[in-house]
């Protein structure tokens, strides 16, 4: 367990640093790689730091199905 959350809170940072870099670049992919990174981190957190993988599975699927239309809302406004 005490690995686990380890691995995922680095794999936070490095996914919070690589956000930082992509985002001087100025064009519509690095929005996208954005926004694929946020749906990651925020996934890592829900399922590790808030145990969302302890929910029902009815909890799992809103939450990604959730993350998965707002994804596509906003990569179709770009």
């Amino acid at each position: 367990m005490k690995h686990s959350i380890t691995v995922t809170w680095i794999a936070l940072l490095v996914l919070t640093i690589a956000v930082s870099i992509i985002s001087t670049i100025a064009n519509e992919w690095a929005i996208v790689l954005i926004l694929a990174f946020s749906f990651l981190k925020f996934t890592g957190i829900a399922f590790y730091f808030m145990e969302l993988k302890k929910a029902h599975i009815f909890w799992k699927l809103a939450l990604l199905l959730f993350l998965g239309f707002f994804y596509i809302l906003i990569w179709s406004t770009l």
